[in-house]
Order: structure tokens, then C-alpha cells, then sequence
């Protein structure tokens, strides 16, 4: 049953399809997924390509999937194009992912977007064995990585810098910023890092997607980054954390200052969206739909309420 629609720049998180269908969700599922984003109330969602096999299947798709979101009145402002060889040592693997990039970038644009956005750049770790296919490493993970004997840092940096300055102006070609989600063991993990790696890049089109629950674990203090990266935040993902383990909760179960997040929020006069962005194998959420409305109910009192927003 259709229930009252959600505001518009209230964005539901792919996280609400990975945690329920786990990782990567089947993209061949996206019609249905978008179906049922839709019948959460949302008008406004995430959806993305994970990787080479996942992100050819959604360009095959790109398509049917506009048309399905005219139909459905559905908006996707923020495409995620999940790319961790953008950030590979091999100039040849970070060539062949801007190609990829690219594509996500096509993708995004059919489907009217006005942002692109990846986990942050990972430096070359090493594990016991290959990568792992998680959306985040967790603390556990990073304590069995090593990095490569070989590895000199300043090509790397420099290379990596290069990279996602050729990125930048792709998704900049179609109108798009390209927005950096920080998560543990990225080398954008926090407002500091964010910085350094934006004077590196030198491109307008370079944002920070804020993640209120990671920087939170993180320890990178919410009110001062709000305050230090303004104008480099347009999207932000919005769930609650405990401060002692990476999770994604339901505003209002962790240990976040909701009140000064939001005055802060408010000084420095911020327009752009804020996505829902709870569950996940690391948070103890069981009922999706439930806490997605949830908090979108707790977003709009808190902020788009009587703000004219």
C-alpha cells in the first residue's frame, strides 16, 4: 500500500538493499528494488554499480530502470559507482577503472543524477589472501593488512592524485560532483585526510560525503567538520554509532549529539541532501523498513520542519 510520500531531498541508502539482500544485492532485482523503495514512500534514492560484473550489469539495465523510476515518480540524485581498482598501484588497473568510471558516470547521467560517489581511495593493502568483497573493512581486517614492500609512496600519491583528477572531470563533463565516502582503512577517512587529498587533486568537482556514524567510530568530531568542509559537503549519510564499533543505526540508538549536529548543520547553512544510511552486517537492524521510515520521520522534524526547506 502507497504511504504519504517522504521529502524529496530525504534519500533512502542502497545500504536498506544491501543489508536486506546482502552484498552485492542482484542487480537484475533493481525493478523490484525500486519498487519497493517506493512503497517505503520514498521519492528520493540511492542505487549502484559495484564493481565491473555488478556496474555492466546495471548499464545494461540503465534503461528499463530510468523508465521504471519515471513510473514510479522515483528521483536518484546520487549514483555510487563502487570502484576500489581506482585506487590500485598498477597505473594500467587505475586506467582500465576510469573506463569503468566512466560508464558509472553514463549511467548516472541517464538516470539525472547530480552526483557520483565511491568509498574513498584505498591504499595497495596486502591481505592473507585476495581482497575481500565487503563494502567496509572492519578492525579485524585491517589488522592482517600489510602494504607492498615496493611501494613508493610518492608515485603512488601522485598517480593516485592524477587518477582522481581525470575522475573529477568526467563526472564535472556531465554536470556531476563526485563525492568521497570515508570508512576505516581508506585514505579519506576524515576531515583532515578529505583536505590533504583535495589540495592533491586540485578539482571543484571533489566532495566529501559526510558519514555521520563512521566519523563518529572514527573519533573525527561531527560539529568541526560541518564547520571546516563547508562548501566541500553536498550529500550527507545520516545514522546513529556507540563510538566503540563500526555501525549504522537508527537515529537516536547511539551516542551521536543529534541537537548541536543540527545547529551546526543550520550556522553553516546547509542545503544539500541527507540519505538514510542504516544497517548492514555490522548493525543490529532487523527490520528494514521500520527503521528507514523511522528515521526519515526523525529527519524531517528535526530539520526540514518549519525551516521552509
Amino acid at each position: 500500500m502507497q504511504t504519504d510520500r517522504i521529502h524529496p531531498d530525504i534519500v533512502a541508502c542502497y545500504l536498506y538493499i544491501i543489508g536486506k539482500y546482502g552484498y552485492p544485492p542482484a542487480a537484475g532485482d533493481t525493478l523490484e528494488h525500486l519498487e519497493e523503495f517506493s512503497a517505503l514512500g520514498f521519492s528520493s534514492i540511492e542505487l549502484e554499480g559495484i564493481r565491473k560484473e555488478h556496474l555492466g550489469q546495471i548499464y545494461e539495465m540503465r534503461e528499463l530502470i530510468r523508465e521504471k523510476a519515471d513510473a514510479l515518480n522515483l528521483h536518484i540524485p546520487v549514483f555510487c559507482i563502487v570502484l576500489p581498482g581506482l585506487s590500485s598501484p598498477d597505473p594500467d588497473e587505475r586506467e582500465q577503472n576510469l573506463e569503468l568510471f566512466d560508464k558509472g558516470c553514463e549511467i548516472a547521467g541517464i538516470l539525472g543524477a547530480r552526483a557520483v560517489l565511491d568509498n574513498a581511495p584505498l591504499p595497495p593493502w596486502q591481505f592473507p589472501e585476495d581482497i575481500p568483497v565487503t563494502r567496509h573493512y572492519d578492525e579485524e581486517i585491517m589488522a592482517s593488512a600489510i602494504l607492498p614492500p615496493d611501494l613508493n609512496w610518492k608515485n603512488y600519491w601522485d598517480g593516485l592524485a592524477a587518477t582522481y583528477r581525470v575522475a573529477c572531470q568526467l563526472a564535472a563533463s556531465r554536470k556531476m560532483d563526485f563525492h568521497l565516502h570515508p570508512c576505516l582503512g581508506a585514505l579519506v577517512a576524515s576531515t583532515d585526510a578529505f583536505l590533504n587529498f583535495a589540495q592533491a587533486v586540485k578539482h571543484d568537482a571533489l566532495k566529501f560525503n559526510m558519514d555521520t556514524a563512521n566519523q563518529f567510530f572514527l573519533k573525527d568530531n561531527l560539529l568541526l567538520s560541518l564547520l571546516r568542509l563547508e562548501g566541500h559537503i553536498g550529500y550527507i549519510h545520516i545514522s546513529d554509532n556507540r563510538g566503540f564499533r563500526l555501525e549504522h543505526l537508527v537515529p537516536g540508538d547511539g551516542n551521536i549529539p543529534w541537537e548541536s549536529f543540527f545547529e551546526t548543520l543550520d550556522r553553516v547553512n546547509y542545503k544539500g541532501l541527507l540519505g538514510i544510511d542504516i544497517g548492514g552486517s555490522e548493525s543490529d537492524v532487523n527490520d528494514y523498513s521500520s527503521a528507514y521510515r523511522k528515521a526519515a520521520g526523525w529527519i524531517y522534524e528535526n530539520w526540514f520542519k518549519n525551516k521552509n526547506r
